[in-house]
C-alpha cells in the first residue's frame, strides 16, 4: 500500500497554515503544522516527514537560521522557503543555505502544488540514484561499472591489484569503460591523494607527444615560448593512465619504455634529468599481440606493461547490467537535465535486451538522454525505439553474448567453418574464419565499416584492408 508523503508547515500565521494544509491535503499529503522554529525542530526529532514548508519570518529563532539547522541534522529533507516580505537577496541566501526552493505569499494553488511536487520528485530522484549507486557498486569518483558475474569479477580483481603498486594494462572495446576501471584501480590505491593523470595517446599529434609526456624548455623548438612540465611530471607520487596506448608511434613507444625501466626522463630541448615516481595504468582497445606479430608495438614495451591485466567486458556480454545500467542513467541523467524519468515497457525492455549495444555502456548512456529528451515522463513503447532496434527485431537476431562469453551467431545462426578449413593448415582456418567472422558483423552492422570497426576494436583503415583482403563489400 502507498503510504503519501508526510509534510510539516512551520508559519506563525494561523491563516496560513489552515490555507497550506487544506490545499496540500486535497492533494492527498499527510500534513502537519506548527507556529514557530523551536516547535518544529521539536517535532523532527519526534516524527519523520519528507519535506518542510518554512516561513523566514518567525517569532524567536528565524527561518533562515532554523534551516541552517536542518541542514546539519537532516541533511537530506528538502526545505521549501516562504516569505511575504521576499526579496532577490533573500532568496540567493535561502538557496545558498540550502533550500530546495524559494516562494513568496501570497501562496497560489498551482504555486504551492507544483513546489511540492518538484521538491518530492527532486529527493525521489536522489534516493532511486544513491540505491542505483549502491546496486551497482558506484563509487561517487568513478561512476557505474556494474552487478553482472563477470563485472563483479572485475571488481575483486581491481580489489587485489588496487593496493598494490603493480602495472596495469587494461583491455576493452570502445566505450566499455576502460578510464573507469583506472580511475577505480587508482581511487582504492596508496597514491589515491595524489594525482591521477590521464593522457589519450590517439588524440595527441605525433610532433607534440614527447613534449605532453615529458614537457619541454622554452625555445626548445619553434612556438616554445616558455618551459612547460610534462604528464609524468604532473603524475609524480600518483598514476599516469595511458589511455589508447595501442596508437602510439615505436618512436614514442621506445622513449616511454626507457622511462618505465629507468624512472627518469629530460625534457625537451633540455638535459636535467628528472625522476619519475609514478604508477603506470594502460589501456587499449586494439589486439596488442596483433599488433606486436604485425610490427607495430614493441614486444618489450607490452610485456611490461602487461604485468596485471584487466579486461572490460563489452556490454553484450553483461545481459544483467543492461537494464540495470538504464535505470541508473535514467535517475542520474532525469535529474541533472531537469526532466522527468522515463520507464520502458516489457516489450521495450526486451529489445533492449536483444540488442548487441556495439557502442557500449556509451552507447546506452547516450541512448537514455536522448529518450529522456524526447519522451520525458512517459512509459516508451517499442515502438518507440530509435530503428537500430527496430532493424534488429525485424532481422529477428539473437540475443547478445552470455556472460560467460559465448560468441556471437552469424546470420546463418552460428560460427561455423567449411570443414575444408578445419582440414587445412592454421593460416588457412584463421583467415577462413575471419573472413567469416567480418562478413557476418558487416552484415549485421548494416554494411557500415565504421560502426563495425569501432564496434570490434579495429582502425576502420585496417578494416578496410582487411574487408578488401577477403573481397567483402561494405556501405
Amino acid at each position: 500500500m502507498h503510504t503519501p508523503p508526510r509534510l510539516l508547515l512551520i508559519d506563525d500565521e494561523d491563516g496560513i497554515r489552515i490555507s497550506l494544509r487544506g490545499i496540500l491535503e486535497d492533494e492527498g499529503y499527510t500534513v502537519f503544522d506548527v507556529g514557530s522554529a523551536e516547535e518544529g525542530l521539536a517535532f523532527l526529532e519526534r516524527e519523520s516527514v519528507d519535506l518542510i514548508f518554512l516561513d523566514i519570518w518567525l517569532p524567536g529563532m528565524d527561518g533562515l537560521s532554523m534551516l541552517e539547522k536542518v541542514q546539519l541534522r537532516f541533511p537530506a529533507l528538502p526545505v521549501l522557503m516562504i516569505s511575504g516580505h521576499g526579496t532577490i537577496e533573500t532568496a540567493v541566501s535561502a538557496i545558498k543555505k540550502g533550500a530546495h526552493d524559494f516562494i513568496e505569499k501570497p501562496l497560489s494553488l498551482e504555486k504551492v502544488i507544483i513546489a511540492a511536487q518538484r521538491a518530492l520528485e527532486f529527493q525521489a530522484l536522489k534516493r532511486e540514484n544513491t540505491e542505483l549507486r549502491e546496486r551497482l557498486g558506484v563509487q561517487d569518483s568513478t561512476g557505474p561499472m556494474g552487478a553482472s558475474p563477470v563485472m563483479v569479477e572485475l571488481r575483486e580483481q581491481i580489489g587485489r591489484v588496487a593496493p598494490l603498486d603493480t602495472w596495469v594494462l587494461i583491455t576493452g572495446e570502445n566505450g566499455t569503460g576502460k578510464e573507469l576501471a583506472a580511475r577505480a584501480v587508482h581511487n582504492a590505491s596508496r597514491r589515491s591523494d595524489k594525482a591521477l593523470v590521464a593522457v589519450n595517446c590517439a588524440a595527441i599529434p605525433e610532433e607534440l607527444i614527447e613534449s605532453e609526456l615529458f614537457g619541454h624548455e622554452k625555445g626548445a623548438f619553434t612556438g616554445a615560448d616558455s618551459s612547460k612540465i610534462g604528464k609524468f611530471e604532473m603524475a609524480d607520487q600518483g598514476t599516469l593512465f595511458l589511455d589508447e596506448i595501442g596508437d602510439m608511434s615505436l618512436k614514442t613507444q621506445a622513449k616511454i619504455l626507457r622511462i618505465l625501466q629507468e624512472k627518469t626522463f629530460e625534457r625537451v630541448g633540455g638535459n636535467k634529468v628528472f625522476h619519475a615516481d609514478v604508477r603506470v595504468i594502460a589501456a587499449t582497445n586494439k589486439d596488442l599481440e596483433a599488433a606486436m606479430s604485425s610490427g607495430e608495438f614493441r614486444e618489450d614495451l607490452y610485456y611490461r606493461l602487461r604485468v596485471f591485466p584487466l579486461e572490460v567486458p563489452p556490454l553484450r556480454k553483461r545481459g544483467s547490467d543492461i537494464l540495470l545500467l538504464a535505470d541508473y542513467f535514467n535517475a542520474t541523467l532525469a535529474q541533472d537535465l531537469g526532466l522527468a524519468p522515463v520507464s520502458f515497457s516489457p516489450g521495450a525492455q526486451k529489445a533492449m535486451l536483444a540488442y548487441a549495444w556495439p557502442g557500449n555502456v556509451r552507447e546506452l548512456r547516450n541512448f537514455l538522454e536522448r529518450m529522456l529528451i524526447l519522451h520525458s515522463g512517459q512509459q516508451i513503447p517499442q515502438e518507440k525505439l530509435p530503428s537500430e532496434f527496430q532493424a534488429q527485431q525485424n532481422r529477428g537476431s539473437s540475443p547478445p553474448e552470455g556472460e560467460n562469453g559465448a560468441a556471437m551467431p552469424d546470420a546463418d545462426g552460428g560460427l561455423t567453418l567449411p570443414q575444408q578449413a578445419l582440414d587445412a593448415g592454421f593460416k588457412t582456418a584463421r583467415n577462413a574464419f575471419e573472413a567469416h567472422f567480418l562478413a557476418a558483423k558487416l552484415q549485421e552492422y548494416g554494411g557500415n565499416i565504421s560502426r563495425l570497426a569501432e564496434a570490434i576494436g579495429l582502425e576502420r583503415s585496417y578494416l578496410s584492408r582487411k574487408l578488401k583482403q577477403y573481397n567483402i563489400q561494405g556501405a
